[in-house]
């Protein structure tokens, strides 16, 4: 007979019962290390910095911060917004010495996610369309889909692997003409799954044409930069130059930085970033700063205190500074010998990967990559699967797996293909 559906949600909740792909692989890796020892398998499932033994690396400077605290600093409430001294201290953290001259509010938010949720919901109208690029987080769909919006993708790379500005341009103007009002979500630098930044002619080449269209003043240009992965891009500062470019553009422009303090503190489960918004006019950034307070309220009321606390207090403090900074520094120096480590050895079997620059990742296109992703489970090489490619996490895999890594996986396409 008929089986009873019992239909309780909303219709615009009702969503395919799917479990976090991620977070299912990395459990099968789990039973893999357990079955053949982890020096039999190689684990690049997670977005989470691993050291070469496979734990969480979680730096000293900031857990030792945390553990000093006295608990009603971690346990009290923070501010709607955010601590003042945070919202003051964050804008010093991201844009180090590269702060643009222009009127910039922040607000607290968990972790990035959080700020780029602010972007799309509060800048875009109910049915309109958010523009990331082929090769994006997959998140910014889930987002965008719970609010009623939908993505449109412009190509990331031309024929040359480098940022394909046309497709940019042309999927840009299309949506903006048809909508008036754009939000673009430009993840650099070390962008994920493909570990590319825009270099900064790439991003005048972007700005030129966000001005181009900015000449009509009915259009309303929102650009959210998500830089979740800033601290380990680059080598010292030369990957925060851009921000400097965002001075003086028309008032038509909103720049929306998308802060997170997952990545550059470790504290990936703590639930701390900033939305951070920039305009040449004052009125404008008051609007973004008052409009993120209200859905912070309306969301998740205030953010994780303990953590805006560590981050201020690592930023007020010199000596602090200088020894969380080290750390940093030599996390960043071991991600890029693991993915030097990677590219050499894609290079030497002939595998293709897209341009790497920085970051946590490494992606490999090919037409199938789930039955990709299957057949490598068997040889105990766990990746995860996207719609264009693999994505090969570097950040948690030693440098002599990230060595042999390419050629088991070559190896494998090869069979399939």
């Amino acid at each position: 007979g008929d089986v009873m559906a019992y239909n309780m949600v909303a219709d615009h909740a009702k969503w395919p019962k799917v479990n976090d792909a991620i977070f299912g692989l990395a459990a099968k890796a789990k039973e893999a290390i357990d079955k053949y020892g982890k020096e039999n398998v190689i684990n690049s499932t997670l977005g989470a910095l691993v050291n070469d033994n496979g734990d969480l690396i979680c730096l000293n400077t900031v857990y030792q911060e945390l553990k000093s605290m006295p608990n009603a600093a971690i346990a009290a409430y923070a501010q709607v917004a955010g601590q003042p001294d945070f919202l003051e201290a964050v804008q010093k953290v991201c844009f180090g010495k590269y702060k643009p001259d222009a009127y910039t509010r922040a607000v607290a938010t968990p972790g990035g996610t959080g700020s780029v949720r602010h972007g799309i919901y509060n800048y875009t109208n109910p049915g309109d369309s958010i523009l990331v690029s082929d090769w994006h987080w997959a998140p910014y769909i889930t987002i965008s889909e719970e609010y009623g919006r939908t993505v449109t993708n412009h190509e990331l790379f031309n024929s040359k692997n480098e940022f394909n500005i046309e497709s940019f341009k042309e999927k840009f103007e299309e949506l903006l003409n048809k909508q008036k009002r754009l939000v673009t979500v430009i993840n650099t630098p070390a962008n994920n799954p493909t570990g590319y930044s825009l270099s900064d002619e790439e991003w005048d080449e972007v700005l030129n044409i966000a001005k181009e269209n900015a000449k009509d003043p009915e259009n309303k240009i929102i650009i959210m930069v998500d830089c979740a992965y800033i601290d380990y891009a680059g080598i010292g500062d030369e990957r925060r130059k851009f921000f400097a470019k965002f001075s003086g553009l028309p008032k038509n422009i909103l720049i929306i930085v998308a802060f997170s303090m997952s990545k550059g503190y470790t504290m990936y489960g703590m639930r701390s970033g900033a939305a951070i918004g920039i305009s040449s006019d004052e009125e404008i950034a008051e609007e973004f700063y008052y409009s993120s307070m209200h859905s912070n309220r309306a969301n998740w009321s205030n953010g994780t205190r303990a953590a805006m606390e560590i981050l201020t207090r690592i930023a007020k403090d010199p000596e602090k500074t200088k020894a969380y900074e080290k750390e940093v520094n030599d996390t960043k120096v071991m991600l890029r010998k693991r993915a030097d480590a990677f590219v050499k050895g894609a290079e030497e079997v002939g595998l293709e990967i897209l341009p790497y620059r920085d970051g946590f990742f490494v992606s490999i296109p090919c037409k199938d990559a789930k039955k990709l992703s299957d057949e490598l489970i068997k040889e105990n090489l766990f990746a995860i699967s996207l719609k264009k490619g693999l994505r090969f996490a570097v950040c948690a895999v030693s440098e002599e797996k990230c060595r042999t890594a390419p050629a088991i996986i070559k190896k494998v396409l090869d069979r399939i293909m």
